[in-house]
């Protein structure tokens, strides 16, 4: 290995690569990670140097904190690659915005803009091989904070690390999804941390979704804490539903978290002349417009899946399939995003990066 400081980042380069062992047409998200990472640690009081090294695991005390209290907040990024081989980002401000915000909610320090920028574009260049072209092709980009503190007192850490790392992925889904709306359990409740990408919010997901799959259904549609009869969010990502020929997502609030695909995709609607209404939507009122036709379209959306369509949900073990149609709302959206995300359209909201 080498090693040189390069733009106030020490650098360790590997000396050998993973590439070449990597089926990139048959990869399973989050499974095969890029030949290097970003790290850097906060101690007394700053965010020490930061470095990109081969990666790699790492060694933690088991009394860190993380491991007791769960203070871990991350990100979900991808970068593209058009057909001239550039590299680029899709609005990544947005993201290192999102993760401090979520940071802050959960007593941890903010991450310095330059060091979010600098590490995140020197790594894609170290790593730029690792970034296929072709639309459905991407690199998965995870920023993460974790509480590092060699202590179990109940109270916020002292130390922490934010790293990055980056996994080459293909379609997160596959296919259109049958969800089950919740008539039990919450995903987040007023006053809480559902607005944060708390890493905690997803482990609190997974026993009432294994409820769900066991069912036979994919994912799980969250319904407010207080009534169940609000619909927020579907799985890990943002919901939309399309009633006639208007698109509805329920409003940000301290439960349901700003998403990057949902804020894109708003706009992209309504650069397509296709009305948008962000308002809260009810369970009885979805199940009314399915039953009298006029539900066209559900679909969840977020960086890992971009847009995934529904087909069928279930509430109070009455089942409703939704139709098939021609240029549904879900494809046309998708493909523009796609099209921006690739350098293969224009983009008139300043939204890509390039690296």
């Amino acid at each position: 290995m080498t090693k040189h400081t390069s733009h106030e980042i020490d650098i360790v380069k590997s000396d050998t690569t993973k590439i070449d062992a990597v089926d990139f047409e048959n990869l399973t998200f989050g499974r095969t990670f890029t030949d290097h990472m970003f790290i850097c640690d906060y101690e007394n009081d700053e965010w020490q140097t930061p470095k990109i090294i081969p990666y790699q695991p790492m060694t933690m005390d088991p009394s860190a904190r993380v491991f007791h209290y769960g203070q871990a907040v991350f990100e979900g990024m991808k970068a593209y690659k058009d057909e001239d081989g550039k590299v680029w980002l899709f609005r990544p401000e947005d993201n290192f915005n999102r993760i401090n915000k979520s940071a802050a909610r959960l007593a941890m320090p903010e991450f310095p803009k330059d060091y979010f920028m600098k590490g995140l574009t020197t790594l894609l260049q170290m790593d730029s091989a690792w970034v296929k072209p072709g639309k459905g092709n991407s690199l998965y980009i995870r920023p993460f904070i974790i509480a590092t503190d060699p202590a179990i007192s109940a109270s916020p850490s002292s130390n922490y690390r934010f790293m990055i790392i980056c996994a080459p992925a293909k379609a997160y889904y596959t296919g259109k999804i049958r969800v089950l709306i919740a008539e039990e359990y919450s995903r987040s409740a007023n006053g809480g941390v559902g607005f944060a990408k708390a890493a905690g919010n997803y482990a609190a997901q997974f026993y009432p979704t294994s409820l769900a799959q066991k069912k036979g259904f994919q994912q799980v549609i969250w319904t407010d804490a207080d009534t169940h009869e609000r619909l927020e969010e579907a799985g890990t990502m943002n919901v939309f539903f399309r009633i006639n020929d208007t698109l509805i997502t329920a409003p940000l609030s301290d439960r349901i978290l700003d998403g990057v695909t949902r804020r894109s995709i708003i706009q992209l609607a309504e650069d397509n002349g296709i009305e948008v209404q962000v308002r809260p939507i009810t369970v009885t009122e979805i199940k009314e417009a399915s039953k009298n036709g006029s539900l066209k379209e559900i679909f969840g959306a977020g960086t890992a899946v971009v847009i995934s369509p529904i087909s069928a949900f279930e509430h109070a073990e009455e089942l409703f399939e939704l139709p098939n149609i021609e240029n549904s709302y879900a494809d046309t959206l998708k493909d523009k995003m796609l099209s921006i995300q690739h350098n293969m359209a224009e983009d008139k909201h300043g939204w890509t990066y390039q690296i």
